[in-house]
């Protein structure tokens, strides 16, 4: 459902105008809004056409480029939302989420007032209009004629995205016109009405309703042989261009004006004024609903939901076993739908396994623990401690089931236990999740369950971060899973697969493969409504800004996608990101060195990075004690998607302090993953290609 702009920002919303009816235009108070290039206007009116409606980003690269999107088609759209929210909003604070062009799940929408576009006004305008009696509704009509600059959107008229909309307004435009000359002669003003009739017809000859109301005018105005030539006219348009002859309604009028019916000039009661169908409301689906469902299919679905639960409600006891099954199973749905659907279900999916527990039945415990096999493509938890616990839970129920036997009995639940404790042990040191990936692929491989492989491959990549430079292996795991999804419409394990391709290829700076994994994510995820796709996707098209060395942008694309990440339900991800992806840009450009103070902010929330930022933010403000220190203390970063960029912020401040033990523990440690680039395999960031820091590191242990 779409949600409603706050009271309070409205009036915000309001200073920038749209103009449509024309070439499309924007301006505030200050005047007109520069909108930069073509791709940017047309974002723009890609985005009015949706009325307030989240267009998806893969939606608007295919729109954009529809016959072949370029390699960096999707850093390039999140490149022009950048400039136009800029533009749109050029006092907005830094870092401050956007009030105008909003992220929204997989895409952006332009959440503008009702009053904020010239093509809204005037479909309120002629709607009001058709609740009017003649002369209030011949002003109104009258305003909304004069809001036309020229065709709607005239600088797309060859783009597929915008023809229906164009098609639909110019219609209501010409309806209004006519509707116009309808109010005039209700009025008596039939002269009046023939110089716009006889203008009207010369640019649409095929308007019989135009011709009918011309040739009513000039009888009226006392003018019948020009009425009759008129008709005579209409007929020869018609039957030259179109083949067809005038319609009943032309040939009655023609009998009529024939015999001189004085009905003819009868003015009518302007009580029977009948109103034209209204316009839809700017805010609301376009299109009538379904004649077998007035409502339409939302209000259907709705409908359906609330039905069916109240009969499960009745029909299964409240302390039925199949009611936690079930409600582990909506919990698994709730939890890709966005970032509070994923909250909700973290809060509720432990009290569903303690109730489990408590029947003590371990196969029905590791049923409830197993279905929650939501795709997970961050290595860094959101909830430590709900995961200490859930593996906990399921450590003790693959104790408590029977051993394995020659039947497989339990292979099923115990593989699925597997991959959860692998899956929730993600980051770790430990040799448990390892052996517990290895264990849930070796069964789910021996049962051919796809189900089961798709989630014990999850396992897989979670813990395929054991030292550096395992992305190739990574890339192999993706593949397995968009092949695995594909073939048997496990869609969001093959919108996984696709995600750590994208990070897999970023990190091997294959950024043209990453491209294509990037835009087959989004498309998916707008397909099947998986919303928290668009917060890599998006953050990725930062990173493709950095490695093509536009920092500028990147820094500001960076900062827009911040904006979703509190809503995104995955505090893992968001706690320190956004300022370690600012201070990669430094290293991105200038490659191991110590940035200025101004980029290492001790009071900037580093979260979980701020281990290895203690050193760099001493040395720039020249305590080198500290820094040493700190140095010296850093533990082994986690293994996971920043391991490499942990390792080279490591590196950078051994380099500055000719640390040799630290340099030397840090080679070896990067060394594999020489010909990657370094954090890149996050698909967020990158601080460079890790050759350089290995040279650096070479360099200065010669020295």
């Amino acid at each position: 459902m779409e949600r409603e702009p706050e009271p309070e920002r409205e009036s915000a919303r309001e200073q920038v105008l749209f103009g449509v009816l024309g070439p499309v235009t924007a301006e505030d108070r200050r005047g007109p809004i520069a909108l930069k290039g073509p791709r940017h206007r047309a974002v723009l009116a890609r985005l009015i056409v949706a009325r307030r409606r989240v267009v998806p980003v893969a939606r608007l690269v295919s729109d954009l480029w529809p016959d072949s999107p370029p390699s960096g088609a999707v850093g390039s759209v999140q490149t022009f939302v950048a400039a136009l929210r800029r533009a749109l909003e050029p006092d907005r604070p830094p870092r401050t989420p956007a009030r105008l062009l909003v992220t929204d799940g997989p895409g952006y929408a332009l959440r503008a007032g009702p009053d904020a576009v010239d093509a809204w006004r005037f479909e309120t305008a002629v709607g009001e209009a058709a609740k009017l009696p003649p002369a209030r509704a011949l002003r109104r009509l009258d305003e909304a004629l004069e809001l036309w600059r020229g065709p709607a959107y005239a600088d797309f008229a060859r783009e597929e995205w915008v023809r229906g909309e164009r098609a639909r307004l110019a219609e209501l435009r010409l309806r209004s016109v006519e509707r116009g000359a309808e109010a005039r002669l209700a009025l008596g003003l039939a002269a009046e009405a023939v110089p716009d009739l006889d203008a009207h017809l010369a640019d649409h000859p095929w308007r019989e309703d135009a011709w009918r109301l011309l040739a009513l005018a000039l009888y009226r105005a006392g003018r019948q042989g020009d009425a009759l030539a008129v008709l005579r006219r209409a007929r020869s348009t018609l039957v030259e261009q179109l083949g067809l002859d005038p319609g009943p309604g032309l040939r009655r009028l023609e009998a009529d004006i024939l015999a001189q019916d004085a009905a003819l000039n009868a003015v009518p009661d302007p009580a029977s004024w009948e109103p034209l169908a209204r316009p839809a409301d700017p805010g609301s689906p376009a299109g009538p609903a379904s004649p077998a469902d007035p409502a339409g299919p939302g209000e259907t679905a709705a409908r359906l939901w609330t039905r069916a639960a109240a009969a499960y409600d009745r029909t299964v006891a409240a302390g039925a076993r199949a009611r936690l099954e079930t409600t582990v199973g909506l919990l698994r749905d709730l939890a890709v739908t966005g970032g509070g659907g994923l909250t909700a279900a973290r809060e509720h999916r432990l009290a569903a396994v303690t109730a489990a527990e408590e029947f003590g039945d371990p196969e029905l415990t590791g049923r409830v623990i197993g279905a929650f096999d939501v795709p997970a493509i961050w290595t860094r938890g959101d909830d430590p401690e709900l995961a200490r616990r859930i593996v906990a839970a399921a450590e003790r129920t693959l104790a408590a089931l029977p051993p394995p036997d020659e039947h497989g009995t339990y292979d099923a639940v115990r593989c699925r236990l597997l991959a959860t404790v692998a899956v929730e042990t993600r980051g770790s040191h430990s040799s448990r999740g390892p052996q517990a990936a290895a264990q849930a692929e070796s069964i789910a491989r021996r049962l051919d369950d796809p189900a089961l492989l798709a989630f014990a491959l999850n396992g897989t990549f979670m813990q395929s971060f054991t030292r550096a430079g395992l992305a190739p292996r990574r890339a192999e795991t993706g593949a397995e899973l968009v092949a695995l999804g594909a073939r048997h419409s496990l869609v969001t394990f093959e919108v996984l697969g696709h995600l750590i391709l994208l990070q897999a290829r970023c990190a091997l700076g294959d950024f043209a493969a990453a491209d294509a994994h990037a835009i087959a994510a989004d498309r998916l995820a707008a397909l099947h409504e998986l919303p928290l796709v668009g917060v890599f996707t998006r953050w990725y098209g930062a990173l493709r800004l950095s490695a093509s060395g536009d920092i500028a942008e990147a820094r500001s694309a960076y900062e827009s996608a911040a904006t979703d990440l509190p809503d995104s339900g995955m505090p893992g991800l968001t706690h320190g990101l956004l300022p370690l992806a600012l201070l990669s840009l430094r290293f991105s450009a200038d490659g191991p060195r110590i940035p200025p103070p101004d980029a290492l902010d001790p009071r900037a929330d580093w979260g979980p990075y701020r281990p290895w930022i203690t050193p760099l933010a001493a040395l720039a403000t020249g305590d080198h004690a500290t820094a040493r220190t700190a140095l010296r203390e850093l533990p082994e970063p986690p293994r996971d998607l920043l391991y490499e960029a942990c390792c080279c912020l490591e590196a950078t401040a051994a380099l500055a302090l000719g640390d040799r033990t630290v340099l030397t523990r840090v080679r070896d440690r990067l060394a594999p993953a020489s010909a990657e680039l370094a954090g890149a395999g996050s698909g967020l960031l990158t601080l460079g290609p890790v050759s350089d820091y290995l040279a650096a590191i070479d360099a200065a242990l010669r020295r």
